[in-house]
Formats: C-alpha cells, sequence, structure tokens
C-alpha cells in the first residue's frame, strides 16, 4: 500500500507488485501511435502535459480558432489526397521517445520538460461545498387523529423532518490521468454526488460549486466533453456488440469523419475494451442468450466514450460483476484516464486488485466526508483515529466496516467526520505543495482536441466558452455532433435493424388483425340491403373501427422499453427529440400499410360492402388512417405515462370512452349538450362516420322497400299478405302511391337519420390523419418536458 500513484509525479507511474506478477506490461508513460509508413514509424510519441509557452503572436487565437485548424487538419486527413501519416490513433502503455532512454523520460516527467513547478495538469475538476437536500415526505396516518382521542400522537412528534441533506458541504478535486473513486454505504450519497458533478441536479436545488480548471462549467459545454455511464446497462438486446459501438460512432463522431475512420474507431476500442471475441455477438436479454454481465458492462461504457470524452463519470460500474470481470471494468477505466480523461466512479466496495488501480478516494456517510485523499494514506488516517488496519486486511473493507458500525451509533460518524476535517486541515500544506499548475479552461480543451480527443468537437454549433474578458469573441463547440438528416437515417436503420430481428412482434399483429378480420367477415357474412342489413351494417362498422384503435395498444411498450435508452442518448446530446421522433414514425409506418391491406381484404368483400374498387381504397385509407391515429395515440401516452402498466388502463379506458361518443351508441343530435365537445374528441367518430358515408352516400340504393318499413316494429309479426293490405290502406289515406317496391328510405336519408351529415367522408378521413399528426407533436413535446434527467 506504500506505492500509490499520488506520490508520484504526474504520469510517472510505477507498477505494483501485483501488476508485476500478473506480467501486465506498463512502463508509465503514455504514447499515441499513427499509422504511418513504415520509413516514417516511430516507437511512440510522449503525450506529457507542456507548460504553457510565453505569450506570443499565436496564444492570441481563441478556442474556435483552434478548433477550426484540428477541424481541418481532420478534413484533410479524410480527403483522397491527403497523407496516411493521420489515420486514427492508438493510445497504449510502454514504449519510449526516439532517441531517448527511459531515465530521461524519466527525468523529463520529473520536471515537466524544463518547468521549474513540474508538468501542468491539462485538466482539474475541482468540487467546493457541495450542498443537496430534498423534500422528505410526512409520514403518519391517512386521517389524522382527533384531538382528544386515545392514542392520538403530538403533531410536532407526528411529522417528519421537512428536509434531508444528502450532500453535506463535500469538496474535493479529481484530476486527468486519475481515477477518483466515491466509496460508502447504500445511501450514504454516492449516486448524489456523481450527478452533482455531471450537473444531473437542478442549480437551485445545489448549493456550492463545481469547476473545472478553476472555470464554471455551462451546462450545454459540460454535454459535450463529458460523458455519464448510468448503473444499469441500457443497450438494444438485439444488436451485437460491434453494431451497438458502431451506431454510437454515428451518433458521436462528425459527419466529416470518413466512415472508414469511424470504423477503425470502434475497432480500436473492441480491443481496447477487450471485446473483441464478442464483437459479433447480440447484447443479449432474458430471452435471448448475448454477452456476460462484464462484457456488457464494458459495452455500455464503450457506447458513451465513443466520442473519446474528457470527463467521464461513472456510476458503480462494477455493481453486479464478479471480481474478475470488476478488475477488467476497472482496467479499463484506468486506461482511459491515462489517455488524457478525468474518471471519476462511485463503487460500493472494491477488492484489493481494483483499490490498487484507483488514485483517489472519498468516503461517504449519510451525505458527510470521512475521508478523501490517495489509498496510500488510508492506513496512517485510522492510526491516528485510534482504529488502525490490521496488516492482513483491505483497507476499504475496513473503512466501510467501520464507518457502517459507527453509522448504528446515536451520534453516527460525526467523531470520524471531525476527524478527517483535522485531518484535511494538517495535510493541506503538504497537498499545496505538491499541486500543480494548470492550463486555462480554453488552453486545455484545445490541447486535447489537438491529440485527438473529444472527436465530436466542430466549431459550427451553438455552445459556446465563456471568454475571460467582454471584448473576447466566444469559443464555439458544436452541441450535436451530426446534422438533423444524418440523425434520423442512423436512427431508422438502427429501428429497421431491430424490427427486422424480432419479427415476432409484427408477426403476432399481424395474426391479430387477420383474425379479428376472419371473425367479423364470417359474423357479418354477405349482408343484404334490408333494414336489419343496415343494423348489421353500423355494427360491423363500429366494432372495427374501436378494433383498429384497440390494436394500435401494442404501440404502448415500443418507446417504454426503449425510454430509458432514449434518456441516455439524449442526456448527452447524441441526437434531437425531433430526429428520434421522425424516424419512430418512419419504421412504423409500413407495418400499419401491411395491416391495414389484411384488414381490408380479409372483411370488405367478405361483408359485402359497396363502392367497388374506389370504395374499397377508401376502405383501405380509412383503416389505415384509423391505425396511424391509434398508434399516434398510444405513443404519445407512452411518452407520458412510464410504465406499462399505468400505460394499459389509460389507453382502454380512453378508448371505451371514444367509442362511447363516436354516435354509435347515442345520435350525436341526441348527446346532452354538455357532453357534444367529447363527441367531437372522439377519435372513434371520424373512421366510424367516414366507413358509414362510404356505404350509405350513393342516392340510388335503396335499403327499406314497401313491406320492409314494417320491420324492426310490432307489426313485423304479421303476415305478408296482411302486411301489403296494411301498405294500401296507408297509401290510400295518404293519397301517395306506395307498392310493394317503392324506395322508403335511401342511403342518404339513413345517414341523415343517424345524425351524419355535418362532415364529408374526405372530412373525417383528414381529421383523422390530423389527430395522428397531432398526437406525434404530443409525444416530441411530452419528450421535451419529461427527458431533463435531472433531480429536482
Amino acid at each position: 500500500m506504500s506505492r500509490f500513484v499520488d506520490k508520484l509525479p504526474f504520469f510517472d507511474r510505477r507498477s505494483s507488485a501485483m501488476e508485476e506478477a500478473e506480467d501486465i506490461p506498463r512502463s508509465g508513460l503514455l504514447h499515441m501511435h499513427h499509422n504511418q509508413p513504415p520509413h516514417h514509424q516511430h516507437s511512440g510519441l510522449l503525450m506529457q502535459p507542456q507548460p504553457s509557452p510565453p505569450a506570443t503572436k499565436q496564444s492570441s487565437y481563441t478556442l474556435a480558432q483552434l478548433l477550426k485548424r484540428v477541424n481541418e487538419a481532420r478534413s484533410d486527413a479524410s480527403s483522397p489526397t491527403s497523407s496516411p501519416t493521420h489515420s486514427h490513433y492508438t493510445i497504449e502503455l510502454g514504449g519510449s521517445m526516439p532517441g531517448s532512454t527511459g531515465s530521461d523520460l524519466s527525468d523529463h516527467n520529473m520536471h515537466g520538460g524544463g518547468g521549474g513547478d513540474g508538468p501542468l495538469l491539462p485538466f482539474v475538476l475541482k468540487f467546493t461545498d457541495l450542498t443537496y437536500s430534498v423534500k422528505q415526505r410526512k409520514k403518519g396516518p391517512c386521517l389524522p387523529a382527533l384531538p382528544f382521542s386515545r392514542g392520538s400522537v403530538d403533531p410536532a412528534e407526528a411529522e417528519a423532518p421537512r428536509m434531508k441533506t444528502l450532500l453535506d458541504n463535500i469538496s474535493g478535486e479529481a484530476r486527468e490521468g486519475e481515477i477518483m473513486a466515491v466509496l460508502g454505504a447504500s445511501g450514504s450519497g454516492k449516486s448524489t454526488l456523481i450527478d452533482a458533478l455531471a450537473n444531473r441536479i437542478v442549480k437551485e436545488s445545489l448549493h456550492g460549486s463545481v469547476t473545472l480548471n478553476g472555470e464554471s462549467l455551462d451546462s450545454n459545454l459540460l454535454k459535450v466533453i463529458s460523458a455519464y455511464v448510468m448503473q444499469d446497462d441500457l443497450l438494444y438486446p438485439m444488436l451485437t456488440v460491434e453494431e451497438t459501438l458502431m451506431f454510437a460512432a454515428e451518433f458521436r463522431l462528425p459527419r466529416s469523419l470518413p466512415t472508414k475512420e469511424k470504423k477503425k474507431r470502434v475497432q480500436v476500442l473492441i480491443d481496447q475494451l477487450g471485446l473483441r471475441n464478442a464483437a459479433n455477438t447480440i447484447i443479449g436479454d432474458e430471452g435471448h442468450r448475448g454477452v456476460s454481465g462484464g462484457e456488457r458492462r464494458r459495452v455500455s461504457i464503450g457506447v458513451d466514450i465513443i466520442h473519446d470524452p474528457i470527463v467521464l463519470f461513472l456510476d458503480e460500474p462494477t455493481s453486479g460483476l464478479d471480481s474478475t470481470s470488476a478488475f477488467m471494468v476497472v482496467k479499463v477505466l484506468q486506461r482511459i484516464a491515462q489517455s488524457g480523461s478525468v474518471v471519476v466512479m462511485s463503487i460500493h466496495q472494491p477488492s484489493y486488485r481494483i483499490l490498487g488501480l484507483l488514485d483517489r478516494l472519498l468516503f461517504l456517510s449519510r451525505g458527510q466526508t470521512v475521508y478523501y485523499g490517495p489509498p496510500g494514506a488510508l492506513p496512517s488516517f485510522f492510526d491516528d483515529f485510534g482504529k488502525p488496519i490490521p496488516g492482513n486486511e483491505n483497507p476499504t473493507e475496513f473503512a466501510l466496516d467501520l464507518i457502517r458500525e459507527l453509522e448504528t451509533m446515536p451520534d453516527g460518524a460525526r467523531d470520524l467526520v471531525e476527524h478527517n476535517k483535522k485531518w484535511q486541515t494538517r495535510m493541506a500544506p503538504k497537498m499545496k505543495h505538491h499541486e500543480k499548475p494548470t492550463l486555462s479552461l480554453k488552453e486545455a480543451i484545445s490541447a486535447s482536441i489537438s491529440r485527438g480527443k473529444l472527436v465530436s468537437g466542430a466549431t459550427d454549433g451553438s455552445v459556446s466558452l465563456r471568454p475571460e474578458s467582454a471584448a473576447a469573441p466566444a469559443a464555439a463547440v458544436s452541441k450535436f455532433a451530426n446534422p438533423f438528416w444524418v440523425e434520423m437515417g442512423v436512427l431508422t436503420r438502427r429501428a429497421f435493424i431491430n424490427t427486422k430481428r424480432t419479427p415476432e412482434i409484427f408477426i403476432i399483429r399481424l395474426a391479430a388483425v387477420l383474425v379479428t378480420g376472419f371473425i367479423l367477415a364470417t359474423i357479418f357474412w354477405r349482408l343484404d340491403d334490408s333494414p336489419k342489413g343496415v343494423q348489421e351494417r353500423l355494427g360491423f362498422f363500429a366494432i372495427a373501427m374501436s378494433t383498429m384503435f384497440y390494436t394500435c395498444s401494442d404501440a404502448l411498450p415500443v418507446f417504454l422499453n426503449e425510454r430509458y435508452i432514449f434518456l441516455r442518448e439524449t442526456a448527452y446530446n447524441a441526437y434531437r427529440r425531433s430526429s428520434y421522433v421522425l424516424s419512430h414514425t418512419v419504421v412504423g409506418f409500413p407495418s400499419l400499410i401491411v395491416l391495414s391491406f389484411a384488414f381490408a381484404l380479409t372483411t370488405f368483400f367478405a361483408v359485402g360492402l359497396a363502392g367497388g374498387a374506389e370504395g374499397f381504397f377508401f376502405f383501405v385509407a380509412i383503416v389505415l388512417a384509423s391505425f396511424w391515429a391509434g398508434s399516434g395515440f398510444a405513443t404519445f401516452l407512452s411518452g407520458v405515462v412510464t410504465n406499462v402498466m399505468l400505460g394499459y388502463p389509460v389507453v382502454v379506458s380512453t378508448l371505451a370512452y371514444f367509442l362511447l361518443f363516436s354516435g354509435f351508441f347515442i345520435n350525436r343530435d341526441r348527446i346532452p349538450s354538455y357532453w357534444i365537445w367529447f363527441h367531437y374528441l372522439s377519435l372513434v367518430k371520424y373512421p366510424y362516420e367516414a366507413v358509414m358515408q362510404n356505404e350509405f352516400s350513393d342516392p340510388r340504393k335503396c335499403f327499406v322497400r314497401g313491406i320492409q318499413m314494417f320491420d324492426n316494429t310490432p307489426l313485423a309479426v304479421l303476415p305478408p299478405a296482411l302486411k301489403v293490405r296494411v301498405l294500401q290502406a296507408m297509401s290510400q289515406s295518404l293519397g301517395v302511391d306506395i307498392g310493394t317496391r317503392t324506395c322508403i328510405t335511401t342511403g342518404p336519408d339513413f345517414l341523415k337519420q343517424q345524425a351524419v351529415n355535418d362532415l364529408t367522408k374526405w372530412d373525417c378521413l383528414w381529421i383523422t390523419v390530423a389527430w395522428g399528426f397531432l398526437f406525434r407533436i404530443l409525444f416530441y413535446i411530452s419528450l421535451l418536458l419529461g427527458s431533463r434527467n435531472k433531480r429536482r
């Protein structure tokens, strides 16, 4: 435990005994290899942060100009005439500079290339006095007890504390090239601190400051230069590892980077993450065998670091993994940190091997700091506290066990918190002596981009870095890596692949439509033009149109299953929400066309509906519009509710109300005035009236002739001869010639009786289509308002 990274100069890292035993090649030097011709190939180039050069003419360049030069260099590298020396980079450990010995390089590291104060640290993420409290719900019975009832409780005792402090004046810093780990028992505030550092808590609720190289971070800028790996592995189960990383590359890497270079970046990342053997294996889920848990976790990390972010936040990346898988994950994080990133992670209980990879530890207990410093200082810290760590015990396990023991006492870990404050005060002069000067944020970002990091950094966006003075122009970094149409194309392609690999979903939906159509066709087989046939047609139309909407309820879990993947990807601007909504619409529309034709072909001719070819295609169009509006309604609800169990009751009950007010059970002119507004909001009203007009709009077609007028009346039981005599008597009394073939009611007459005459069938069709567009616009708005990804 005596040889930890914090005790060594920056980037001058020695191998631990454990690593030497495992024969892990580490010389402590970062190298960047270029794909060069053989006669120009070097063994490596030291990535040593250099001191700021003296003020020259070039020092006046803004970050925007520096980024522009980097983009121009990349554009040249991607052109056919460019030199092959500007290919992608592979970051490795080991090797030496050409013409230099290891001792020379060691000396170079120690003295910062000639600087007396040591090498500059490009990035230092510092957080000071972070405090975050939330309102706590009051405990107690639903109904308050009476003042003088037996067993009544004093209101002051029954009322729980109104505010609960999750973070209490937390301070510390994380540096480039190091891993800072946040430790503590469950509920200690680990995830809350990671969220606070990653700007996932609203500013009004979080007190304190978070700075990068001494400058406060704009929210949009932080999204561009950082990545956040959630505790859960949110991945599409039917995509392979390589496809998952490739889609991430297409989202996060700029369009100016050729597809060939993106593929190279993915292949390099697969090797760095140790996923070569699983590259062509699907991610998998409960129903499909896929990669292992450790491999899935490394894929999750790879998705978020595909653009090589400067700052990486991880919420318990080793949770649920075995010891070996957890060690491999942290080993990957160490390589990421040493490539020039700031890595901050929470971890529950690291093993001894993992502890050797960590640079800084921050122990929390109920939102308070009980230790902050290097792992190597843990023994002396607890010696001073009077609780020495046994020689054969893992220091972190000892610390966590002691913290849990203290938390069971009335005062909690207050003594340890106070001891940490005193220890930090005593160690402050030594820590200050070892501090290295840092670059300004503008210089550090430009230097990182120039050596290949932050691949999505461009100069045509709207995210700006605050200028140092009012006269200085703001440096711009793109908010999104790609334009709208590129995002939409990639999202559509990914969704089509997922749909193609899960054909059972569409097959079940098609089978449901065909079975429903078959049942309706056999029940309402070849309806005649009698009054009973007319009433049976009304029943068929009502059931058929409402069935279209009920069938669309299966669109509800589509977004709910992808919801958290969508939140993860959009939290750091992988793509626009509008791109997702449009691609979601494009992918789902072809299946609606197939379902519409399937239902129409099954029912239209079997039932004997009117209109011929024109009537058939209008029937297909209104069925398609019904599917379109119904799927839009279900999609909108999926953006509002967060659980399938909540969504289905809402869909079913709402569609029942729509059917009730559609005009089938009660005509429009009979609906009370205070409910008529719901009639016009009913989604079923418009397709129902459209198919009614498509069937009964022909004035030449008669549905009630002569004695058929007595059907559905008490006179229907009379013999036909007697009905004829009654008809003749009515004719003589009225002075109108009414025979057995006289048309009493035509199609338009029937529509008027049903109060289906305020809109044409084409009006109903376009209104149904408009409902589908409206619900998708509302879905987009729900995504804007409901995917903030921030605590309050």
